[in-house]
């Protein structure tokens, strides 16, 4: 395969200019690390601009909006005939399209970068966002066909000049599963290792994580070393995926999972998951409503053209031929259909509204009033001593821009745990608040906008909403 070779001086200079930025930045860190504690060690500053970035938990698009990832995966590498997949998946509503590539090392080949410029385009064309992954990485050190992050690395740098520019429309997925069981532990300095050269290298991209244990991280490697991994990139740009399949088979086991990383407050995302695998089931509602009410990302593995066909969401590449599963993904209560929101660098958003200075020097936001609004608790799941309860706002007359929530419990029900709001609560009282980034109702709208978990028994009270 012909890449092409860049002139050696101009790529010396570029790299030392990314070697000083670099060292810049994690000096930033190590000051952070010192007055702040270890969850303080990605400043704000360090982050890009031009792109996709990370806040605390959340991905931000290139206009400064939240964006939730909703989508499948399509297995260019192996059947790059089925291009039309693209399209398919966009008019299903799906915003983000995860796309297998191969490094030329395994059995099924390279992807050039001729065809990642054509797919790339594609997405664009299609309003997808791009998750591009190396697939050639799944399982290493288990499978003996298996290749290295370092050596994923070294395709990645073959495809920069393709990609530079891209990084409010792609985010790379360094290599797919990149640990079996076998010595898991070895995934956080491999991982470091790789964010480290893929910085050096000049990708500006967020850069996508996926756990070890063939993406499944059931010895919770990636949960406990996730820290480390985010203090080693000097851009403050890397996302964590972890794939939820058997070993996910409960509602507990996601709940758990989720908590982890909102506890550190560290962004997460499900690259991969399904409703069945292996013979077990993966508990695929609670994924769902989990994520919507947490604003997590998730990607279903995978759109078409499996060994084994359960794992399809249409048989044969057909969107008219969608199996049980494809239902769950596309068309169920928190399926795509019904939760996908498009980026907003295509053009649906403006982007957030710039503060500005009215005439008598009072600042406003330029946006519409605030208005009225009302709030109500869904039941998304109940079991034996708890349950979990999702909380939407409607905005019923002009915009909402930031909201507060009252109610009281009518008997012995507290809640236990709760994400993306500012919660208190004094036995049966309860007052929840936006958390900024959830903070905006368009007028006439209903968002959901924060879940919690209650111990029984299960109830929905009356909920006030103030607009504030």
């Amino acid at each position: 395969m012909d890449i092409g070779t860049p002139n050696a001086a101009p790529a010396r200079r570029r790299q030392s200019r990314r070697r000083m930025r670099k060292w810049l930045t994690a000096l930033a860190a190590a000051l952070a690390v010192v007055f702040a504690g270890v969850w303080q060690l990605i400043p704000a500053s360090a982050q890009q601009t031009g792109g996709f970035s990370i806040e605390g938990t959340q991905l931000i698009d290139a206009n400064g909006n939240p964006f939730v990832m909703r989508g499948s995966t399509h297995p260019d590498v192996w059947y790059q005939s089925e291009f039309a997949s693209f399209g398919e998946l966009s008019d299903l509503g799906a915003n983000t399209v995860r796309v297998v590539l191969g490094s030329g090392l395994r059995s099924w080949g390279a992807t050039s970068p001729a065809r990642v410029q054509q797919i790339v385009d594609e997405c664009k064309a299609q309003q997808l966002i791009c998750v591009l992954e190396v697939h050639d990485t799944t399982g290493y050190g288990e499978d003996a066909a298996a290749i290295t992050l370092d050596q994923a690395v070294t395709y990645w740098e073959s495809v920069l000049s393709v990609l530079e520019g891209e990084e409010a429309y792609v985010l790379i997925n360094i290599g797919n599963e990149p640990i079996g069981n076998n010595n898991p532990q070895q995934w956080t300095q491999a991982t470091v290792n790789a964010v480290d050269r893929m910085r050096d290298i000049g990708y500006e991209h967020t850069l996508v994580v996926d756990a070890p244990s063939w993406g499944q991280d059931w010895a919770h490697v990636m949960r406990d070393n996730a820290p480390t991994v985010a203090a080693a990139d000097p851009l403050g740009n890397t996302l964590f995926s972890v794939h939820m399949y058997q070993v996910y088979g409960t509602p507990q086991t996601v709940i758990d999972y989720f908590d982890a990383f909102e506890e550190m407050n560290l962004p997460l995302i499900v690259g991969e998951y399904a409703d069945t695998h292996q013979g077990s089931t993966v508990a695929w509602a609670t994924i769902q409503s989990e994520a919507q009410a947490r604003g997590i990302g998730w990607i279903a593995w995978s759109y078409s053209g499996n060994n084994d066909p359960i794992l399809d969401q249409v048989l044969g590449f057909d969107p008219n031929r969608m199996t049980t599963y494809g239902e769950r993904v596309f068309n169920s209560q928190y399926g795509i259909g019904n939760t996908a929101e498009r980026a907003s660098v295509f053009g649906d958003d403006p982007g957030p509204t710039t503060p500005t200075t009215s005439p008598t020097g009072e600042p406003t936001t330029g946006g519409p009033t605030e208005g009225d609004c009302t709030a109500k608790i869904t039941v998304a799941g109940s079991w034996g001593t708890g349950w979990q309860g999702n909380v939407s706002v409607t905005a019923d007359q002009g915009a909402v821009d930031g909201w507060r929530l009252t109610w009281t419990w009518a008997g012995s029900t507290r809640i236990t745990s709760s994400w993306n709001a500012d919660l208190t609560a004094s036995g049966a009282n309860v007052i929840a608040e936006d958390v900024g980034w959830n903070a905006a109702v368009a007028s006439g709208q209903t968002r959901e906008v924060f879940g919690f978990i209650a111990s029984s028994p299960t109830g929905t009270p009356t909920v006030t909403c103030e607009a504030i």
